[in-house]
Order: C-alpha cells, then structure tokens, then sequence
C-alpha cells in the first residue's frame, strides 16, 4: 500500500513540476496574466509541499489544486487561440492538445484513485468546468469556422465532428448535478428558483450551455449530409435536430418565464427553433 501510493505521489509530482515549467515559459510572454500568476501561485504552494517531502493524507486536495492550475493555463492559451482567430495552420493541433489537458484530471483521478468517481474526488464545479471548457473551446472554433465557407466546404467531416464533440462535452456539463425534484422534501421558497433548478439550470454558464448547444445543433443541421445512403451506420452520430429543438425550448422557457427581464435574449433561439422544428 505505502509503495502504491509513494507511486501515485511521484506521478503527480512529475507532473506538477512539467506544468511549472510550461506556466513560466508562457509568463515570459505575459507577465501580468491573472491566470498565468494564479496558476504559478499554486504552482509553488505544491512544489514546496514535494520539495519538504510530506506526505499527504489528502490526495483529493492535491488533484484539485492540479486541476486548477490547468484550467487556468489552457485558459490563457485559448485566449490566444481566439485572438488569432483560430489560425488554419495551427489550431487543429493546439486544440487536440488543448483537449487532452483538460482531459488529464479525470485520467489522473481514475488512475490515482480507483474505485472512487470523479466528481467526489475533484467536486462538481471542477467537473463542470472541465466539461464546459472543452465544450466551449470546440463552440469557439466552430463558431468561427462557420464563417469559413471555402474551407467547410473542404472539410464538412470534419466540422460536424468538431460540433458533435463540442455538443457532448457541453451536454456531460449539464448532466453533471441531478436536477433537483421538488417532491423529494426539497422546500425552496422561491418560486423561480425552484423553476430553475427543476430543469437543472444552476447558473448563467449553465443558461449559456444550453444556447451553445442549440447553435451548434443548427450548424450542424445545416451541412450534415442527409443522404442516408452515404452514411456511416456504424457511427454514433447525434440527433442534432432534436436535441437542438429541446435544448432550446428550454431555454426559452427559462428566460420568457423565471429569468424575464434579466437581460437574457430569446430572439436567436427562436429564429433557429423555426428552422429546427
């Protein structure tokens, strides 16, 4: 027992000193980021725990706080990204390794932790965010490869892949916390946020997620090949069109209903649901 888990400290160990000397060659470029010194403060918080060679009775602690430093460093790397506009010749690439990143904590977790999930060893909102990022990230992309009719045209499968990852990232989002069930004892005396939380609808990201989802849904419809006859049967292809006409009816409902007047627009979710329905 002690040497698995002298052999899970080392692992993570490893890693964390990787991640530092990524975080201060991206501080070079930007000294003043708010993420990058985020993540470099935490950075020596764990480096000075392995260094005073502790040990900790508190694996969970040390994987959120890894988890946090790469949220934080993907951050300031996608940024980047979207300031260059996704540039054609690179952004394949640094999005896969984007991804992989934010994919990382939860293999780590399963192969630090076995027999314990994700979500208790990280939290919700961790597992949330890592979901959201990845889902956002492709939304981001694909928003702007919409605009690129020339190259869609060229790379239609690829597109419709990149929505239908972004659509399942996003959609694990919100399936992360139960909706809660106003007859299991729950007593909430706002009316609206019981509404809420009845439809799973925890926050403003939670909202956005929704309209993320409806867009891409509506993309999608609009340069899938509906030609049966050249599909992949085997592939495990979204039902874009009716995801995006429940998603998006949801959406409507939460900001015509609870959220009225809180400065949430319906007018593009009900222009794509006239298309979708």
């Amino acid at each position: 027992m002690a040497d698995d888990y002298r052999r899970q400290g080392f692992e993570l160990e490893r890693r964390i000193f990787e991640l530092d000397i990524k975080c201060s060659s991206l501080k070079a470029e930007k000294q003043d980021d708010d993420y990058l010194q985020n993540a470099s403060a935490i950075l020596d918080k764990l480096k000075t725990f392995y260094r005073q060679g502790e040990e900790s009775s508190n694996l969970s602690k040390l994987l959120q706080d890894y988890t946090q430093v790469i949220l934080d460093i993907t951050f300031y790397e996608e940024n980047k990204l979207v300031d260059q506009e996704f540039p054609e010749d690179c952004s394949p690439f640094k999005i896969q390794q984007l991804l992989q990143d934010l994919t990382e904590p939860e293999v780590l977790v399963a192969r630090l932790t076995p027999g314990q999930e994700v979500q208790s060893v990280l939290g919700t909102e961790l597992l949330e965010c890592l979901y959201w990022r990845r889902g956002a990230l492709l939304y981001m992309y694909c928003h702007t490869l919409h605009q690129r009719k020339q190259w869609i045209k060229k790379n239609k499968d690829t597109f419709l892949k990149c929505i239908q990852e972004g659509i399942r990232y996003l959609m694990r989002m919100l399936q992360v916390r139960n909706s809660v069930k106003l007859s299991d004892g729950v007593v909430l005396h706002d009316s609206a946020t019981a509404s809420m939380l009845s439809e799973g609808i925890f926050s403003d990201t939670h909202l956005l997620t929704m309209m993320y989802i409806g867009e891409m849904c509506f993309w999608a419809v609009k340069y899938e090949d509906c030609n049966a006859e050249t599909a992949d049967p085997k592939e495990d292809c979204l039902q874009f069109r009716d995801i995006g006409t429940q998603i998006l009816n949801k959406y409507v409902c939460a900001c015509e209903g609870p959220l009225q007047g809180q400065g949430w627009s319906t007018e593009n979710a009900k222009e794509i649901l006239s298309i979708l329905q």
